[in-house]
């Protein structure tokens, strides 16, 4: 008898910008070869309307698979729900989940750099628990650096429900590798979702865009653009004002800080700039999480960085392609064996 597919039933907010739909848009594409996926949307207060992240509909599109939204109910073998940080501003959650496994992609960091909490993570997760049967609740950090804040959050609220996913349930970085430049200069750039707390402050920018600088492109800078910063020298573009293919031929250095109360779980954008072919510079807790392919520098270091592998281009091109060789441990093949050990099959199915 041929073993039954896993049911994999997804909750998310469809309507997060930047990362965390790219990682799940590159995960259902994965999903869907292991078992028979569903999707479901869930409208938090988070967001208006639904409009659907464009990456997301992309994937949505090209898989065949259709949003579920507001489901009463949701059952399946294996329940993955993506970024709880959705539910902040909730007071229900408005489903119902059945589940031998329940899985908590933990997308947001538990703690901030300070030690207080990103987010209110207790009521996010008393709202998935409340609302869940499962044998197994776990959360799964997308990092070292996240499984560090979620495990030090539970160790400061003492005993709860949710246990820790042994392994990192990490970003699929499957690129298509650029070639570096043979001629670098001066151009540097860098990229996120809007908010204040992704950007380091002005006299940090000033440090890593300055006007000696050949380019200076800043993408995703609407709170930029808004306060108007006198910065004749940086080109300020607003989230989604090109396609991040325009922007990366625009830049040969990708220098990226951000506010000092703000870590990257994970850092999707770092891992994309690897693969577009530069050097990818930013902070050294940040940078640990691609073991080598990212520069972990200060805003200081970041001139002399780029000096020296200006006047030295083979330099420039080798760590290029050593950087690209690192991202292997986060590949298409790499997740999927992280999936396989989530995945299971109930022959009753769920309730």
């Amino acid at each position: 008898m041929t073993p039954a597919r896993p049911r994999i039933a997804y909750v998310i907010e469809p309507r997060f910008p930047g990362g965390t739909s790219s990682a799940v848009a590159q995960e259902l594409a994965v999903a869907v070869t292991m078992g028979d996926v569903q999707v479901h949307a869930i409208s938090s207060a988070m967001f208006p309307g639904r409009e659907v992240a464009p990456i997301l509909e992309k994937a949505l599109d090209r898989l065949g698979l259709s949003l579920i939204w507001e489901a009463p109910k949701i059952a399946a073998d294996t329940v993955i729900l993506h970024n709880p940080s959705f539910l902040k501003f909730n007071e229900t959650l408005p489903t119902q989940i059945v589940a031998r496994t329940l899985l908590v992609v933990t997308h947001e960091n538990f703690l901030r750099p300070g030690g207080s909490d990103s987010f209110d993570v207790s009521t996010c997760l008393s709202l998935i628990d409340g609302a869940s049967l499962a044998l197994t609740k776990a959360l799964a950090p997308i990092s070292a650096h996240n499984r560090d804040t979620v495990e030090r959050w539970l160790s400061q609220h003492g005993p709860t429900r949710w246990s820790v996913w042994p392994e990192d349930w990490h970003n699929i970085c499957d690129f298509t590798f650029k070639a570096p430049t043979a001629t670098p200069a001066d151009r540097r750039g860098r990229h996120s979702r809007p908010g204040f707390e992704k950007f380091p402050s002005l006299p940090v920018l000033d440090i890593c865009f300055p006007a000696t600088a050949e380019a200076n492109v800043l993408l995703g800078a609407d709170m930029l653009i808004a306060e108007e910063p006198n910065r004749p020298h940086w080109t300020l573009i607003p989230f989604q004002g090109v396609e991040v293919e325009q922007y990366f031929e625009m830049i040969d250095f990708m220098v990226y800080f951000t506010g000092p109360t703000w870590r990257e779980s994970f850092g999707r954008v770092l891992a994309e700039g690897v693969a577009a072919g530069k050097i990818v510079i930013s902070d050294p807790d940040t940078a640990a999480t691609f073991g080598g392919a990212v520069i972990g520098a200060k805003p200081r270091d970041v001139d002399g960085l780029i000096t020296a592998y200006i006047s030295d281009p083979a330099r420039y091109q080798r760590d290029v392609r050593a950087a690209q060789e690192r991202l292997s441990q986060f590949s298409r093949d790499a997740f999927q064996a992280v999936m396989a050990n989530a995945l299971v099959t109930d022959a009753r199915g769920a309730a």
